[in-house]
């Protein structure tokens, strides 16, 4: 069984972990889409969209693809991706590193 702390990505030289890159995503939401919720209580798996979820909706899901991209410089493209992986904090978390898996640079840091 893989740790929490499982390293994502490097950022000049240095791991970042999976609590990291939680942490920078929850910085997305409370950012760029001014929730009203304190993003530090958002549950790992709490649903983002649909019933029972924060109640975001398709302005949000964009504002939320253009903040991972700066961010981590990963591209969510089209719409049967963003369903999988928008799903929570984890399932964002969990994308992006299987992308830094298959490309190290591809969910590597800030950009801008």
């Amino acid at each position: 069984m893989r740790s929490r702390r499982a390293i994502v990505e490097k950022e000049g030289g240095i791991p970042l972990e999976v609590d990291e890159t939680k942490k920078r995503i929850r910085e997305i939401l409370s950012v760029r889409l001014n929730l009203s919720t304190a993003v530090e209580k958002i549950e790992d798996t709490a649903p983002l969209f649909g019933p029972g979820s924060l109640g975001l909706d398709s302005i949000d899901a964009l504002e939320l693809v253009l903040g991972i991209q700066k961010e981590f410089g990963v591209a969510i493209e089209d719409r049967g991706l963003a369903e999988r992986v928008l799903v929570s904090i984890d399932t964002i978390a969990r994308y992006l590193a299987s992308r830094s898996a298959e490309n190290p640079g591809a969910a590597g840091g800030r950009n801008g």
